[in-house]
């Protein structure tokens, strides 16, 4: 059984960082794809950014020159760090990673920015 552990939500203002963080565990061969997703109230989940297992990233708009991924593949994990937030990241964010195989979320972490 595989779980992805998430950590580092939190309550920031406008304009501050956090560092969310995931990992996986258990019986684990090989990750390719993980990610990060945000889901606000009333709205559909939707990607923040991705990261393959050569290190290749890929952003939304909406993100693109604030947050950065990153992923250790030694120990299974994948950060995202966020800049300069805003109001609208306001949102519970989801770790995502298809592993061997098969594709696992998180259970979530809140992230609220106040302005």
């Amino acid at each position: 059984q595989v779980q992805l552990v998430e950590s580092g939500g939190g309550l920031v203002q406008a304009g501050g960082s956090l560092r969310l963080s995931c990992a996986a565990a258990g019986n684990i061969f090989s990750i390719s794809g993980m990610g990060w997703y945000r889901q606000a109230p009333g709205k559909q989940r939707e990607l923040v950014a991705i990261i393959t297992s050569d290190g290749v990233s890929h952003y939304s708009d909406s993100v693109k020159g604030r947050f950065t991924i990153s992923r250790d593949n030694a120990k299974s994990t994948v950060s995202l760090q966020m800049d300069a937030l805003k109001p609208e990241d306001t949102a519970v964010y989801y770790c995502n990673a298809d592993v061997d195989g098969p594709n696992y979320w998180g259970q979530g972490t809140q992230v609220t920015v106040s302005s």
